[in-house]
């Protein structure tokens, strides 16, 4: 294979690197030391994370918890844009602006379509297993640099916006990747069947609607808890979909998977834990209330609930 996924990640980490290198250069910066090592230990878990050994990774991992969580990794200072130079360049662009963006999705769904088969000298140009990201990556960079022919800068200018991004979403940026682990190790340690004890204890579950109400309320909180749908699926299947709603009321498993996940997302809307969805944005919006984004969606969330209650209770069981 001539693309491994981990060029993806030693591209990242170079990035994150870079991003390092500014914040310690940074001498306003309110917390420029701390912050660079927040960033610099982030890229070295990409560049050499799996060369590592497993002790040194997590107390890297550990380190950077402790960076975040003891407050010590804060925004710096932003040169921005004279105005001038800002209004010629929205005024020359016009809706070319959009184009970097839109390059993004287009080339990742072209080249994953397009390249998945292509081999050269007999061996796969992508790596088979990671396909999908690989053509992710290469569209951003991509879109990287047509973003500076565009607008007439240097890549370096790339990695200055990269860094005053990473500043407004700050420890936020890692949670994605948490909460995915956290998942597998709830997974693992045998959450599903602690639901499931518990849920038997306490609720009549041999009552169909019982059962239902359990599922999607609980895919709901689990998704709050986690901040993850896809974390939540494997955890409450495991402990009320598979025993109760399949094997015991006789239910459409596929009707409960893809209505189980639907409220998973209803729980997306309603968490903070949720950061790229919830959080980050209102960062990026630079909103007042970092939870104005949240209690938006609440109302559509809850109806959005009601509604997978009695989806799942009719379809599931026709």
């Amino acid at each position: 294979m001539i693309l491994h996924i981990e060029y993806l990640y030693w591209v990242v980490g170079v990035i994150l690197l870079a991003v390092a290198g500014f914040t310690l250069t940074d001498r306003q910066h309110p917390r420029r030391y701390s912050s660079a090592a927040f960033w610099g230990l982030f890229g070295a878990l990409f560049l050499a994370g799996d060369l590592l050994p497993a002790e040194l990774s997590g107390a890297m991992v550990l380190a950077m918890v402790a960076i975040a969580g003891c407050g010590r990794l804060a925004g710096g200072q932003h040169a921005p844009l004279a105005a001038d130079r800002l209004r010629q360049s929205v005024k020359r662009l016009g809706g070319k602006t959009f184009l970097p963006s839109l390059l993004v999705p287009l080339l990742t769904v072209l080249l994953s379509v397009g390249a998945k088969d292509v081999k050269i000298a007999g061996m796969p140009l992508f790596d088979p297993k990671n396909t999908t990201l690989l053509a992710l990556g290469i569209a951003c960079l991509a879109a990287l640099t047509a973003a500076c022919w565009l607008a007439r800068e240097t890549p370096a200018q790339g990695v200055r916006e990269t860094r005053r991004l990473l500043d407004c979403m700050g420890w936020a940026v890692l949670l994605p990747q948490l909460l995915a682990l956290l998942g597998l190790l709830f997974a693992d340690a045998g959450v599903g069947k602690a639901v499931s004890h518990v849920a038997t204890s306490y609720l009549p579950l041999d009552l169909r609607w019982v059962a239902v109400l359990a599922y999607v309320l609980g895919m709901a909180l689990f998704t709050m808890i986690m901040g993850n749908a896809f974390a939540a699926f494997p955890v409450m299947t495991a402990g009320i979909g598979i025993p109760f709603l399949v094997s015991g009321h006789h239910g459409d498993a596929a009707v409960m998977a893809a209505i189980g996940m639907f409220s998973g997302y209803c729980g997306t809307l309603m968490t903070p834990m949720a950061a790229n969805f919830n959080i980050v944005p209102a960062a990026l919006l630079e909103l007042e209330d970092k939870h104005a984004v949240i209690k938006a969606q609440v109302p559509t969330a809850l109806a959005l609930l009601a509604v997978n209650a009695a989806l799942l209770n009719w379809l599931m069981f026709r």
